[in-house]
């Protein structure tokens, strides 16, 4: 994979307080943001993608066993008994 340096402009408390994150986990600074760009990546794509899929569902309907005719007549569906 090909990698391309970026510059970045953060607090200093912000910086310091994510050394000691990517410390205790073990990780470099570089791969804790990595990280945490690709998850934040990946879910804004899970969403648009459940999205569409949502969608196309609506829009393709779904079968009620009905057979596109509906075999009761408003009168009867709100008829008090």
């Amino acid at each position: 994979m090909e990698r391309q340096n970026v510059t970045l402009s953060l607090p200093k408390p912000l910086l310091r307080k994510a050394k000691a994150v990517a410390t205790k986990a073990e990780k470099s600074l570089s791969e804790l943001l990595r990280e945490a760009l690709e998850e934040k990546v990946n879910e804004e794509s899970g969403y648009k993608k459940a999205k569409r899929r949502q969608l196309n569902l609506l829009k393709a309907g779904l079968d009620l066993g009905t057979e596109g005719y509906i075999k009761i007549s408003r009168e009867e569906l709100h008829a008090r008994r």
